[in-house]
């Protein structure tokens, strides 16, 4: 069997991050079988086939690669016995020695042996024979090497004893068959599961001569029996028969007509009985393999408690042998290690930038963090933590930023013995992920242990979370934490680094410059010193000054690779350098072309560049199997040897293999490895070389057959040169979706989608992938939903279909429960969430939406445990006109500012956090924290990017929106606990005015000067009041222009101040009025030079900042007051209208009254004042025409009153008070995936009528006006003013309903009385059975249901988001008893107390493994020991 890693012993987990484990402990268990089958190959040749048709399918069925076993077959033939390729100096030299008086015979292999130097030490090496002797007299090549090896062995004959070694002996003496036995059945300790077969031939009647049974006995060069080699088959078989053997299978063949015809009966039996005993002690051996001693099965889905340090120590696992792989011999760089070095060490105890390399491609950035990070672990000291990660090092994949961080918080936490994060807690799981990586690096610098993080290769991340622009990456770090990036000098995010660490460019970038020729002549002695060979004085010059006109590490390895496969004596001629790496690759292809075959090396090579995942060997064969081209070229010479069986020779692939040993490695993943280039500049060059567009389509083509099984059992037609078309059976393995029940097929979920998409087979991948309902939730679970993300990322790339755009957002809105519930996510859960966000587009899209829906209801509705069928979409669809949720607020957003210059969004939230978005990408880039209360206001300056945030904490904090730093803190710019309306911040070119309605405060703008500072004090505390009177007397702060602040004064004075000027005052007083002025609301326009001031009395006054008054009737008192960009309407908003005033030199005239269902709270007009949208306390926000006044659009989806929007570029900015996130919309969307509207989320009462088709609300708790919902139209159908008392009943049953999470705030029984359906808190749905009181099944809806009724054979619901749930309930006569319906609910706890023991003799109960399904009603006495949220029933 396979050799297994040898167990860590008492290495810890927080050892292997420090260097102090092995690289054995690292390796996964092997999840692969490996057969390996010894036999000589004519006499064997029908069993053989056999296996191959019968046998493996069978095997292969049972466990798709798993391990290695070691198989032997063995006939009437002894076997070749090979010429030696290589024999050691002193060895032939003897050899030589013993045959002195065989002149002509020492001659003959003096001729053939050549002395190769290059050797450590020298030995002589076979030169190729291709036609035998290629003197004039040549021989046919089979007689040279018989006669040479017929030499060899007399030589070794006539030895003395001890002059050679047994070894020695049995290299130039037996046949290759019994050395793979000496080396595995009959070695010491050889391998007892080994599988033989012994077939004897009873009988061979007189008249068949051995010519007759040449395939089958050993004969010499005249055609007659070797007696020698069947003397040793005999003892050989004798050993074989004597050894220990439990596989051993005994078979007695007669032969027909020389061969064993499988169409005869005899022989079909006897084939049967050899494949049938070959799968059953496989499958025996397999098991017992395996049997407690391998990993997690591979594909598997099966629910498991999935250990985080699991997940660690097989992430460190992939990366340490690799570390130690590439470093191994480096020399050179000593130079740039020390710069590396000697710039931690200066700025340990300081916070400090990150370490940049960069370098050209090639450049061997790679092999110095390599070499880096094992010599800082020694460096650092015991406690250090070194954490590397190879992000090229799995290419042509590109890792996720998101996953790299996660695993690097989590391979940091091990390290340093912190408590891991809980990420499966959070829904927004990508922002705590980067909020969470700060904070560890901050609480690793605080414990005092040194860490080292080097990330090899970031322009190598997949920008799917826009990586490339490198905002992950933190500017500033701690003491004690070192980060060290790499990267190409010309690449993306080289230029995006150099812009976030500007301020660092001096000690922090290290270019890795070209190698020179001292470190390359160093660099070549260690190498070929390690592979004990040398070079020629010649031949060393050569390739120095070939690698010379490069410097690249890269191209020395090339040159290194071939140099060390050239013997002494081969000329420089044919030493096939190349001036450059390009050049260098091309010439290793050239050899391998003319070796090999171009078809055959273009095929491999072409195909492992093209896979995602790298290839499987036994893909690989199978690929190359199915290309007719590679099948071609084999077979030019010579027909296949079973015609309707054509595949890939073993041999072939072999040979091949061995030669790419330096251009190839095995990638292990999760037990399974997979071939792959060493270099990503290898797979590029292969791919210029070889895949040509022609070449590409079909190979692509093949491959998505082969993962699509499209050629599994049938006939592939084949023309090979001679003959005509030809059906053959290429023998590749079929490919379901699952192996087995919750046994996934790995492979194909991770290859074929790609292949099938740039294959261009479209129609297959709708069919296969994108409308499977059943691939899309295998991938999810197996592979993860991102993954399935990144496939219809990709697919709506090529296609433009919107289907597929609309699945794929249907997807990021399930992800973050998805991922929350990790390995606890089943079928009927995927399935049910997918039917309620797509329900409502399966009517207009219904090529691959409505199919999806239909694969979804027919599934739920034959389900075999209890489930819910969704009747209608209740969970936010995808489309629409909300393109994005703004997450990394924890509190209430407050004030929102943009810059559209910039392409930044800043929102200043009630917790003190101020959080900035790119607005070209709708990522988070800073979390800017600081202030210790609510933030009141936020400016945005667009160059530099900057921004003012101002907090009722009476903080003035300037942060730089580059790097997030803070630039400037200001104390005590205002009254501590100022309200968000009575607070102003102006910026001016050169100022900053901070403002309430009683105070004024300058500052420079470029530095903290206070340069004024004024404070009514006879006013009091008004700053904690409204603007609604100021009849205590005291100025107001009416506003600021430009520099000047305008303010009036109790005795209604107006004064026009210049606090950062030398202008005079001016003051001035509105003619003919002897009214005080109480102001309401007032706005500035700041190119009109002009203050707008609403007045309770009526009025809106215009004052200049010339010292002009004018007033004028104004017809509403706005509690809502602002002015468009162009300063030319007015927006004015009471309760539910809002005004626009069209404004003149004097005057201001309304033009347009906008009615709304509720209270306006928020406007904005567009730049170009076409479009005004408003928010309102009902939820929505209403786009409307400013020239017609017309509604164009109604937007719902905010859940929350609607008190900020901004408006710019056809896109809708949103936030309110009561939520946390910040929504964008998108005005040119498409409108047939427009979701519906719904009853305003948190309404005071709200009843439904039992047919669902009407929903009866009210607003708020104090008014008294019920509307009437129409639930068929989503519509308003009535205002019903009267009040009107709102009720919900339903009949009682004694019984009582335990294990309810949180709070129920419903129930309804169905129409039959046999279930109840209970809306809670904890926003979820529960069916229970009424007679035994069983918890059926659990579904999150994602917002608390607060009415319920029942509804044909389910129930109707509505959400406390005002989202009506239409929901058929579906159960099997008989629940299963192991059937659990919390499954798909996970939960996470903590122990807080100790465990005191059971001090009052009550029973104990473990509730881990506990199943409400099944419940026990004594330990239901335990959970009433404490109140609970239930449900009675009376």
């Amino acid at each position: 069997m396979s050799e297994r890693p040898a167990s860590a012993g008492d290495v810890g987990l927080q050892d292997v991050p420090r260097g102090r484990g092995k690289d054995g402990d690292q390796r996964t268990k092997s999840n692969m079988i490996r057969v390996f089958i010894s036999s000589t190959f004519t006499d064997m040749s029908s069993e053989r086939k056999a296996l191959l048709e019968k046998a493996y399918p069978e095997v292969l069925a049972f466990c798709r690669s798993l391990g290695l076993v070691f198989e032997a077959l063995l006939g009437n033939r002894y076997g070749e016995r090979c010429l030696p390729r290589r024999v050691p100096e002193k060895q032939f030299e003897l050899l030589l020695s013993k045959l002195s008086k065989n002149r002509d015979g020492a001659a003959l292999l003096t001729r053939w042996f050549l002395r190769d130097d290059n050797a450590v030490p020298p030995s002589y090496v076979l030169q190729p024979i291709a036609c035998g002797d290629p003197g004039p007299e040549s021989e046919p090549r089979r007689d040279t090497e018989t006669t040479l090896l017929q030499l060899l062995r007399t030589a070794a004959n006539a030895a003395a004893a001890g002059e050679l070694t047994a070894e020695q002996k049995q290299a130039l003496l037996t046949s290759v068959l019994e050395r793979e036995l000496e080396l595995g059945l009959l070695a010491d300790g050889g391998d007892r599961s080994a599988l033989l077969f012994v077939r004897e031939i009873p009988r061979q009647r007189a008249r068949d001569g051995p010519k007759r049974f040449a395939r089958f006995l050993d004969l010499s060069a005249g055609g007659v029996l070797d007696a020698d080699a069947q003397r040793l088959l005999a003892a050989l078989r004798s050993r074989l028969l004597a050894a220990p053997t439990p596989g051993l299978n005994l078979h007695s063949v007669e032969l027909c007509k020389g061969g064993v015809d499988p169409k005869r009966r005899e022989h079909a039996t006897y084939l049967d009985a050899v494949c049938q005993q070959f799968v059953s002690q496989m499958k025996a051996g397999i098991a017992a393999a395996t049997d407690g001693k391998r990993g997690k099965t591979w594909g598997s889905i099966a629910d498991g408690k999935k250990e985080i340090s699991d997940g660690v120590r097989a992430e460190t696992g992939r990366h340490t042998p690799m570390t130690t792989g590439v470093h191994h011999g480096v020399r050179g760089r000593e130079g740039l290690l020390g710069k590396l070095c000697c710039a931690m060490w200066e700025s340990t105890n300081v916070q400090h930038g990150p370490l940049v390399v960069h370098g050209a491609p090639g450049a061997g950035k790679t092999a110095l963090l390599c070499r880096l990070a094992a010599e800082l672990r020694g460096v650092l000291g015991a406690g250090a933590a070194v954490v590397i990660r190879l992000l090229a090092a799995r290419h042509p994949h590109r890792p996720d930023i998101h996953h790299v961080l996660r695993s690097i918080c989590l391979h940091i936490c091990q390290a340093a013995g912190m408590a891991p994060p809980s990420f499966t807690l959070y829904t927004n799981i990508y922002i705590y992920i980067y909020t969470h990586y700060r904070d560890v690096l901050l609480e690793v610098s605080r414990r005092g242990n040194p860490l080292l993080v080097v990330l090899d290769a970031v322009d190598q991340l997949s920008d799917r979370h826009h990586a490339h622009r490198l905002r992950w990456l933190p500017a500033v770090l701690p003491p004690n934490v070192h980060l060290v990036v790499s990267m190409d000098t010309d690449s993306e995010a080289f230029a995006n680094v150099r812009l976030r660490l500007k301020n660092l460019v001096g000690g922090s970038f290290f270019e890795v410059e070209r190698l020179s020729g001292d470190e390359g002549k160093q660099i070549m002695d260690s190498y070929l010193r390690a592979s004990q060979r040398t070079l020629t004085a010649e031949q060393s010059a050569a390739a120095l000054q070939c690698f010379e006109s490069t410097g690249s590490p890269l191209h020395l390895r090339l040159i290194l690779s071939a140099a060390k496969r050239w013997a002494s004596f081969t000329p420089l001629t044919e030493t096939r350098l190349g001036a450059s790496t390009q050049e260098m690759m091309s010439q290793i292809f050239l050899t391998l072309e003319e070796k090999h075959g171009k078809e055959l090396v273009g095929g491999a090579l072409g195909y492992i560049a093209l896979a995602r995942e790298g290839l499987l060997e036994a893909e690989l064969r199978d690929v190359t199997s199915l290309d007719d081209d590679i099948i071609s070229e084999v077979y030019r010479d010579s027909l296949p040897p079973t015609p309707s069986l054509i595949r890939l020779p073993p041999l072939l692939w072999a040979r091949l293999r061995w030669d790419l040993e330096d251009l190839l490695e095995e990638r292990w993943t999760d037990g399974v490895a997979a071939i792959a280039f060493k270099s990503r500049r290898l797979s590029e060059a292969v791919s210029a070389r070889y895949l040509t567009s022609e070449r590409r389509g079909r190979s692509l083509r093949i491959l998505a057959e082969y993962f699509l099984g499209q050629w599994s059992g049938k006939l592939k037609p084949v023309a090979l040169p001679g003959l005509t078309l030809l059906l053959a059976d290429r023998k590749v393995p079929p490919q379901p979706l699952w192996f087995a029940p919750g046994l996934a097929n790995v492979r194909k979920l991770q290859e074929l989608p790609y292949h099938l998409l740039h294959a261009g087979l479209w129609v297959e991948l709708q069919q296969e992938v994108i409308g499977s309902a059943e691939w899309l939730f295998c991938k999810s679970r197996v592979c993860g939903v991102s993954s399935v993300i990144q496939d219809l990322d990709q697919c709506s790339q090529y296609l433009g279909c919107i289907e597929t755009s609309l699945l794929r957002d249907a997807l990021v809105l399930m992800e973050p429960s998805l991922d929350l519930l990790d390995t606890h996510m089943d079928m009927s859960l995927f399935y049910t969430e997918l039917l309620a966000r797509l329900c409502s587009l399966a009517t207009p899209f219904p090529s691959l939406i409505g199919r999806l829906c239909s694969h979804c209801e027919e599934w739920l509705l034959t389900c075999p445990d209890p489930s819910l069928v969704p009747k209608c979409s209740f969970l936010l669809p995808p489309g629409g006109a909300l393109q994005h949720t703004l997450s990394g607020l924890q509190g209430g957003v407050l004030c929102v500012d943009a810059s559209v210059e910039a392409e930044l969004l800043v929102a200043g939230s009630d917790d003190g956090v101020v959080a900035v978005w790119s607005l070209a990408d709708q990522q988070l880039l800073h979390s800017l924290l600081g202030h210790t209360g609510a933030v009141l206001s936020v400016k945005v300056r667009g160059s530099p990017a900057h921004c003012l945030s101002l907090a009722a904490d009476g903080s003035l904090r300037r942060w730089s929106l580059t790097d997030g730093q803070q630039l400037l803190c200001i104390q005590e710019a205002l009254p501590v606990g100022s309200a968000p309306s009575s607070v102003h911040l102006h910026l001016s070119d050169q100022l900053i005015f901070v403002y309430t309605r009683t105070q004024v405060k300058v500052w420079k703008l470029e530095g903290a000067e206070l340069l004024s500072s004024s404070c009514n004090d006879d006013d009091g505390d008004a700053d904690d009041g409204d603007e609604d009177g100021d009849e205590d007397g005291g100025s107001v702060v009416l506003g600021v222009l430009g520099e000047s602040v305008v303010t009036l004064c109790a005795s209604g004075l107006v004064r026009i101040s210049h606090p950062g000027g030398e202008a005079p005052t001016v003051e001035t007083r509105q003619e003919n009025s002897q009214r005080r002025l109480t102001v309401v609301r007032s706005v500035t326009l700041p190119r009109r030079r002009k203050v707008f001031v609403v007045s309770k009395a009526g009025f809106l006054h215009q004052i200049s900042k010339t010292g002009k008054w004018t007033a004028n009737t104004f017809p509403l008192v706005p509690s809502l007051l602002s002015v468009t960009e162009d300063e030319k309407i007015l927006l004015a908003g009471s309760d539910r209208t809002l005004s626009l005033f069209n404004i003149d030199r004097n005057s201001v005239d309304g033009f347009l009254d906008l009615q709304h269902d509720d209270s306006v709270l928020s406007a904005c007009v567009s730049s170009d004042s076409r479009l005004l949208a408003s928010g309102a306390a009902d939820q929505l926000i209403r786009i409307w025409s400013v020239t017609t006044g017309a509604l164009l659009d109604t937007l719902c989806g905010s859940d929350t009153p609607v008190t900020s929007v901004l408006l710019y570029n056809r896109f809708v900015v949103s936030a309110s008070t009561d939520a946390t996130s910040v929504h964008l919309w998108n005005l040119n969307y498409d409108t047939r995936h427009k979701p519906t509207a719904h009853v305003p989320a948190g309404c005071a009462h709200v009843a439904v009528t039992k047919d669902a088709d009407r929903v009866f609300y009210v607003r708020q708790q104090s008014q008294t006006e019920v509307i009437s919902w129409n639930n068929n139209t989503d519509s308003v159908i009535m205002s019903l003013k009267q009040p009107l008392l709102l009720a919900l009943g339903f009949a009682l049953l004694v019984l009582k309903l335990g294990f309810l999470f949180e709070g129920v705030l419903c129930a309804a029984f169905s129409d039959n009385d046999r279930f109840v359906f209970t809306g809670s808190q904890d926003r979820t749905v529960k069916v229970w059975d009424v007679s035994s009181g069983d918890l059926l099944y659990v579904q999150y809806v994602y917002s608390p249901v607060v009415r319920m009724a029942s509804f044909r054979s389910g129930f109707v619901a509505l959400s406390q988001q005002g989202s009506v749930i239409r929901e058929e309930f579906h159960c099997p006569d008989r629940v299963r008893p192991d059937y659990n319906p919390l499954r798909n609910v996970r939960a996470q706890y903590r122990v807080t107390s100790r465990d005191r023991g059971n001090q009052d003799g009550q029973p104990s109960y473990d509730y881990r493994d506990f199943n409400p399904a099944q419940l026990d009603l004594d330990r239901m006495g335990a959970l009433r020991d404490k109140p609970s949220a239930t449900c009675r029933i009376l």
